[in-house]
Order: structure tokens, then C-alpha cells, then sequence
């Protein structure tokens, strides 16, 4: 299916929904993208396994990244998409085809006021080590490097600073394996976990600010494991705990909090991802913020505005969807925001200049 870059943004992102691309199968829309990139002479296009980067070479003083993710969760019984009482009903409207249709409309300036990189790319639904950015930061750093950088995830139209970092550790705790006709023979060890949980139950996690931003921290518990038979004392049981942590800290030291929590017992880090710092105090983010109005927020989770924080380059989440339904199988997005999304940034992008 090809894509005519010259509809409106709402039917454009229709037309995107419409091209299914959960994670792993984003070829058919990658090859869409690209084809219409490609031809605007005023751009140069690149590609990476399923992740197309556009890039303006005006000689401007800053440089923009603008990026958006092609992949969806999987369908739920919600393509193709329809549209009722202006709003479009699909699989990824929200969660990012809207976003990624104000990126491509966004494509068709010919002398914005900055230049511009735009990163269209795969698997960002799915396990972090298969995410298209991230091997994009390892194979071609070049081709994504920018002064600040936008990730159209959908905010709802509003500006999300930085973004959370996320660890999930094991706590474990050991027992003795006995009968359980005999069972003071052993030692439970599910049982065990009981001062593990109450230590939950009692944290009282840190709402910090950071860069003029409110976070809230949270620990949670999110999965146990034990048990060996229905007739068996169980000699281990694990603990997973996921900690939401504020940017202003490192892994290193959100682990160390953790392991200070459950001082006493066998903490273990299974994976983990930091987050990233608003960065509105930088110029260009000011200038931003101050084009598309409205008063930022932080952004109570993890995005890949950490990826680009890690280059070194101020981040924030802006896009037209809407994060309350995201995944769901009533996604949706209003036409309005998206229509205003695209007007915001074109005025941002041209203010000053004569834009297309």
C-alpha cells in the first residue's frame, strides 16, 4: 500500500493504521515509508532493517530529532480502522500512527527553521534488546544526532519531560524442603516472603522534583514464584519487585535503594533502564514548550526519550494520542488533536521562515 503524503493528517494516519505492523512484521510499512520519503528530493533517506531516518542538510544552527516508533501491540479484533464522531478507531491510533502521521506530514517542509532528522522506527512494542532506536544508537549514532529531540508517543497533545527509569530484582528467600504431613521438619519459604511484603506494604516512595518537574516514584511487588508440590514444604521462593524511580537517579544508585529496602536478604537485579532528565531549561527545549503551550508535565513512565538522553541530547515526549487508551482494544484518537498536533509543530518548525 502506498502512502499519499499530501491527505490530511486524520486520513494519513488512517491510511497507516490500516497497514498492520505489529512488532516483528513492520516491513510492509517500512517499505511504505520509505518509498514516500524518497520521493522528496529535499531529503536524505536511510535505512536499517525496518527503521527509516529522514535528514534535512540546511546548514541551520540546531538540529531536531523527531522520532516515532511504526510497530503496535497486537490486534484486537480492531483493524480496519473506522472513524465515528471525530474519532479514529484502530489498532495503533493512538499508540503512535497519529504521531507518526504529524512526523510525515512534517516531512514535506522544505526550509524549516532547523533542520530536521526524523527516525521512523520498529520494535519498540516488545523486549528492549530487539527495540529498532537502540540498534540504531549502536549501528549509526551519526544518523540520530541532534541538539533536542521529540518522541511523538502520544501525550494527548501536552509536553512529557524526561521519563522515569525502570528496574525490575529478584528477592529470595531460602527454606528447608520437607513433607508437609512432617512440615516442622522444614522451613517454608513462602512463608518467608511475609517481612519482604510488609516491607512493601510500609515504603513510602519519593515524589521528587526534577527540572522543575513533579515524579512519583513507586515498588511494587509484581510476581512470586514458589512452590514445588502440593505435598511439599517449599524450600525457595522469589519475589519480584519493579522499581519506578525519578531521573535524578543513576541504576546503579536505584539499585542501591532497593538493596537498602530489603537490607538483610538476597537482592538480585534482573534488568533495568534509566531515565532520563526533562532538560526544559535547555534553549531549544524552552522554545519548544513555549510554541506548543500548556503547562508540562513528567512523564510517569519509561520512554525511548531515555535512548536519546543517553546520546546527550534533551528529550520530551509530545504526541497527539491518547495514553488512557493506548493497547487497548478500544484504542482511538480525536482528529481534532491530531490536526492541532501537526499545526503546533509546523508553526514551531517554520516560525520565522517562509516553511514549505
Amino acid at each position: 500500500m502506498r502512502l499519499d503524503l499530501a491527505e490530511d493528517v486524520g486520513a494519513l494516519t488512517a491510511r497507516l493504521v490500516d497497514i498492520e505492523s505489529v512488532s516483528g512484521a513492520e516491513k510492509a510499512l517500512a517499505d511504505a515509508v520509505e518509498e514516500a520519503l524518497r520521493a522528496l528530493p529535499h531529503l536524505t533517506v536511510l535505512r536499517d532493517g525496518d527503521a527509516v531516518v529522514a535528514r534535512t542538510d540546511l546548514g541551520r544552527a540546531e538540529r531536531v530529532v523527531i522520532a516515532g516508533h511504526i510497530d503496535t501491540v497486537p490486534v484486537a479484533g480492531n483493524l480496519p480502522s473506522r472513524t465515528e464522531d471525530g474519532v479514529l478507531y484502530g489498532c495503533g491510533t493512538s499508540d503512535m500512527k497519529s504521531g507518526v502521521a504529524v512526523q510525515l506530514k512534517l516531512c514535506l517542509l522544505t526550509a524549516p527553521n532547523r533542520d530536521l532528522t526524523f527516525v521512523f522506527y520498529d520494535c519498540e512494542e516488545i523486549e528492549a534488546e530487539r527495540s529498532g532506536l537502540l540498534r540504531l544508537t549502536r549501528t549509526h549514532p551519526e544518523w540520530l544526532a541532534g541538539d533536542f529531540a521529540v518522541v511523538m508517543e502520544p501525550t494527548d497533545g501536552l509536553i512529557e519531560g524526561g521519563c522515569q527509569g525502570t528496574l525490575r530484582a529478584e528477592i529470595t528467600v531460602k527454606g528447608v524442603r520437607a513433607h508437609s504431613a512432617r512440615s516442622w521438619e522444614g522451613v517454608n519459604a513462602v512463608h518467608g516472603i511475609a517481612p519482604v511484603l510488609d516491607r512493601l506494604v510500609r515504603y513510602e516512595p519519593r515524589s521528587p522534583l526534577v527540572d522543575g518537574l513533579r515524579f512519583r516514584e513507586g515498588l511494587n511487588a509484581v510476581g512470586v514464584r514458589g512452590g514445588v508440590a502440593g505435598n511439599v514444604i517449599p524450600d525457595e521462593c522469589v519475589v519480584t519487585v519493579n522499581y519506578r524511580f525519578a531521573p535524578d537517579r543513576t541504576i546503579e544508585e536505584a539499585f542501591a535503594h532497593v538493596c537498602e529496602v530489603f537490607d538483610g536478604f538476597d537482592v538480585r537485579l534482573t534488568d533495568g533502564s534509566p531515565g532520563a532528565r526533562p532538560g526544559l531549561n535547555d534553549p531549544v527545549a524552552a522554545a519548544f514548550a513555549a510554541a506548543i503551550g500548556g503547562t508540562p508535565r513528567a512523564k510517569l513512565g519509561w520512554t525511548d526519550v531515555a535512548r536519546f538522553s543517553a546520546l546527550g541530547m534533551p528529550a520530551v515526549n509530545c504526541g497527539p494520542g491518547n495514553p488512557d487508551v493506548a493497547h487497548t482494544a478500544g484504542e482511538s484518537v480525536s482528529l481534532a488533536k491530531i490536526v492541532e498536533s501537526e499545526r503546533r509543530m509546523t508553526e514551531w518548525l517554520t516560525e520565522g521562515t517562509s516553511g514549505r
